[in-house]
């Protein structure tokens, strides 16, 4: 690892801590050099594959950022995104795949969607789903309606 103050191409471990609940890993580094210390963190890249074939890392702000889009005008929190960004991410690394297909990701997205906000979910789903006539819509509001039925059941 370069030392980030003289740049030198070496440094030593001092100390190594989990960090992030287990999923990344903290290290204390000196540089035999300059003497400085500095702090690196080691995560493990999650990878998406696109319908293109191209793969890119993980990010959950590209969640927020589709998510945000889908909530505009509905009353969510940015927390709230970044609560479901959060478990979208847990969700798909408890896989325990190096590499999901984003379809996978938009998946994983549906779900919490569903529970934070319907109309941002039907938005969503809409985009995702590709759906392309009334029909589509009137068959996910039924499908939300029952949803509703059961859990109304449920609770007496």
């Amino acid at each position: 690892m370069r030392c980030p103050f003289c740049r030198h191409n070496d440094s030593r471990v001092i100390d190594s801590r989990t960090a992030d609940d287990g999923t990344a890993i903290r290290r204390r580094r000196s540089c035999p050099e300059c003497g400085k210390r500095f702090t690196t963190q080691e995560t493990v890249i999650l990878m998406v594959g696109k319908r293109s074939g191209v793969t890119e890392p993980f990010t959950r702000e590209k969640i927020v950022r589709g998510v945000r889009r889908a909530c505009q005008g509905r009353p969510a929190s940015e927390d709230q995104l970044a609560n479901l960004a959060q478990r979208v991410e847990d969700a798909i690394r408890a896989r325990g795949c190096a590499e999901i297909p984003s379809h996978e990701v938009g998946l994983a997205i549906l779900g919490p969607l569903r529970e934070l906000d319907e109309v941002a979910y039907l938005r969503f789903a809409s985009v995702y789903r590709g759906f392309e006539s009334l029909a589509d819509f009137e068959d996910e509001i039924t499908a939300l309606r029952q949803a509703h039925e059961k859990q109304g059941e449920l609770a007496r």
